[in-house]
């Protein structure tokens, strides 16, 4: 579910290359139309090779305008998978608790995984949640019976895209999408690229406050410098230095709550230094600031790490300087960045952290955020 670029750049082509027979459901009937007109798509590396892969034998199925056909579908799935973007979980639920409730009503119903590859933490459960208002107490324990609801982590930087083709996708090399094993029901084969873990939290926090923290710290560190790309904010050294400063708040916390090892989170960093540095992905500062309402978040990115090291008794100086920039973010063509910048305007940035964040004025990280702005 979700036909987008990661749908099909990373998520699509895994499972293609893994054998299972795919078919996607997603809303854009343009999309939708060219999917089913040709089955097939390519995705290309962002890289010096360029090395590109065609995935064929592919289905597609337009969300709400064939929805006998995406029932249908859910009734007789192996795997569900979701790349639609965390906002979206909600709107897609009654459809699959729908589809559930209809493969429930045969009796003796195959097992089915449901994973959420969304950027965001416990994506699944947040899902499961969303499925579950639409079923009675009597329903969820018939569904839970076949049903494995899977959170997941998933990496892969997809930029954006200028083929006018409207399927070929540009990906970067570099991904990883790791699956909480013991929440799987027996009968899907294990899928080739994925890591299967025993538990999912470490490295889900491990991806959230490097990788997704460092992205941002590049983003808006990088816009309020008046740099364009990820790429020219890296070369930024004032941008650079809040970049790693904050990675090593992130790591710091990473270690000591979760006992990851320093030099591992070393090479991690490096790792992702390195795509940060990738010339082919030209990734703008407005893309991947984009949604700075939800990224304002307790439990996202910037916040939740920063709460995490001030229980540690660590002041997160250069988080809290990410969280500056973040409230000068602007983008005209983003919703909630229309929306922070109209908040800010009516009641100031302090107000528009705290009512965002959850925090009070009196909190230690909205004190370190304006006291030493």
């Amino acid at each position: 579910m979700g036909a987008g670029n990661i749908g099909r750049g990373f998520i699509g082509q895994l499972l293609s290359e893994a054998g299972f027979e795919l078919y996607f459901a997603d809303v854009n009937e343009e999309l939708i139309t060219k999917l089913q007109e040709r089955g097939e798509y390519t995705v290309e590396l962002a890289d010096e090779t360029h090395q590109t892969s065609r995935i064929s034998g592919v289905h597609a199925v337009n969300s709400m305008k064939e929805k006998e056909e995406l029932l249908q579908l859910i009734e007789r799935a192996d795997l569900i998978t979701t790349a639609v973007g965390p906002p979206i979980l909600k709107r897609i639920a009654p459809d699959l608790a729908e589809g559930l409730k209809r493969r429930a009503a045969k009796g003796t119903p195959s097992n089915v995984n449901i994973i959420a590859c969304e950027n965001m933490a416990e994506g699944t459960s947040h899902l499961q949640a969303a499925i579950y208002e639409h079923l009675s107490s009597a329903e969820q324990a018939a569904i839970e019976k076949f049903t494995g609801f899977a959170n997941a982590a998933v990496d892969r930087i997809v930029p954006e895209q200028s083929s006018e083709d409207g399927l070929h996708v540009v990906v970067e090399p570099f991904f990883e999408w790791v699956v909480e094993e013991p929440s799987l029901k027996p009968g899907t084969e294990k899928i080739p690229g994925v890591t299967y873990v025993e538990s999912l939290p470490p490295y889900i926090e491990r991806k959230l406050f490097t990788v997704n923290a460092g992205h941002a710290a590049l983003a808006y560190n990088g816009a309020a410098g008046g740099c364009e790309t990820i790429k020219e904010s890296y070369d930024n050294e004032a941008v650079r230095k809040a970049y790693f400063g904050l990675l090593n708040e992130t790591s710091e916390l990473l270690s000591r709550k979760h006992g990851f090892d320093k030099e591992d989170l070393k090479a991690y960093r490096e790792k992702i230094n390195t795509r940060f540095q990738n010339p082919y992905l030209s990734d703008s500062v407005k893309r991947v600031g984009r949604g700075p309402v939800r990224k304002l978040g307790s439990q996202e990115r910037l916040v939740h790490p920063a709460l995490g090291l001030l229980d540690y008794g660590v002041e997160p100086v250069y988080i809290a300087e990410t969280l500056r920039a973040l409230l000068t973010f602007e983008h005209p063509e983003d919703e909630e960045a229309q929306a922070l910048q109209a908040r800010i305007k009516e009641n100031g940035r302090e107000e528009a952290f705290c009512y965002y964040s959850g925090l009070d004025s009196s909190h230690p990280l909205t004190r370190l955020v304006f006291d030493q702005a």
